[in-house]
């Protein structure tokens, strides 16, 4: 735990210093996994799944707002849609321009979210997301994260049906509209998962604001149990084929990452709960502060010792008669002692 806070402390500090680095740096890495994995799933036009391409776009995104990176990753999925298929390319304008358009309205601010969200389902830990934006976030960033959950799901349904896309006679261009009205628009999988996650976020956000010990933590817990709940009985009753080890593998160790930014991020130390009351002119103020968990980190001061300077052996001083100082013992020389008698 100490650990964990003097790491934590470590960050906050080397973020302050070079924090105009950083953020360029994260900004490209994002981007540039994104795009990667855009022509990685779905990359049929041939110029625009060039690596230089990506490379390109990451790094104009490195210096722009964080939402760009989701617009070009928009447009890099609609020129691969384009190739493949013409219908398809104009499903996916109207879904995308649709999600852009509520996004924008309602929660610019978690423009990442479009981006992680795809990301964290590749990765099998799509669950972790609206845990983690029910501690930091707002119910608006559910929006967000149900579009993320359908951007997954349209580039997952390009790269599965790609034969049934690319074909051009008559009787397949029928088979295309039924399919993507059936597997883009009434996907029951992706719809299940927008609504579990959704409602997910909303449930940790609730009962993590709650005033209540250790409701960080109890928030995590009954997200878990939820998201976990919601899906399973939502596979029955839509019939849709999810793989339960799988899911409460993912919300097992989704719960175990939240609980891990929770003590890292949101650390409290409830032992020193303090209550205060005070009051206005219209209304009395009872308000509950719990100090968060910090920890001072120590500095290391280097203390450079300069080497001391070696000194030749001390010369002996001649006295001023040009003898030296073990000549003059009472006016004799060295090793001549003359005895004095008294005078009778």
């Amino acid at each position: 735990m100490t650990t964990l806070l003097e790491l934590k402390e470590k960050i906050k500090i080397f973020m302050g210093k070079y924090d105009i680095y950083i953020i360029p740096l994260a900004k490209f890495l994002l981007a540039l996994i994104a795009f990667a994995m855009i022509n990685g799933n779905v990359g049929f036009m041939e110029r625009a799944k060039s690596p230089a391409i990506a490379l390109i776009l990451a790094l104009m995104c490195s210096f722009l707002s964080v939402n760009l990176i989701a617009v070009f990753g928009g447009i890099l999925i609609l020129a691969h849609a384009y190739a493949l298929s013409l219908e398809f390319f104009a499903l996916a304008f109207v879904v995308i321009l649709l999600m852009v358009l509520l996004f924008f309205r309602t929660a610019p601010q978690y423009g990442y979210l479009l981006i992680i969200t795809p990301i964290a389902f590749v990765l099998k830990v799509p669950y972790v997301v609206p845990l983690a934006m029910g501690l930091m976030g707002t119910p608006a960033a559910a929006i967000p994260v149900a579009c993320g959950t359908i951007v997954y799901y349209l580039l997952h349904y390009m790269k599965l049906n790609t034969t049934m896309l690319s074909g051009t006679d008559t009787e397949s261009m029928q088979q295309k509209i039924t399919y993507l009205i059936d597997n883009v628009v009434r996907n029951r999988e992706m719809i299940l998962m927008a609504v579990a996650f959704a409602l997910t976020l909303l449930i940790v956000y609730v009962v993590r604001r709650m005033s209540i010990d250790y409701a960080w933590s109890i928030a995590i817990g009954a997200g878990a149990v939820v998201e976990l709940v919601v899906l399973l009985i939502g596979s029955m009753m839509f019939s849709v084929s999810l793989k339960l080890v799988g899911v409460l593998f993912g919300c097992i160790v989704s719960a175990g990452i939240a609980i891990l930014l929770q003590i890292t991020v949101f650390g409290m130390d409830y032992s020193r709960t303090e209550y205060v009351q005070f009051e206005d002119d219209e209304y009395y103020y009872y308000v509950k502060a719990v100090p968060k968990l910090t920890i001072a980190v120590s500095e290391k001061r280097v203390k450079k010792i300069s080497p001391q300077k070696r000194q030749g052996p001390a010369k002996k001083k001649a006295s001023p008669t040009g003898k030296r100082p073990s000549e003059h013992h009472n006016g004799h020389s060295a090793g001549e002692h003359r005895e004095q008698r008294p005078h009778r």
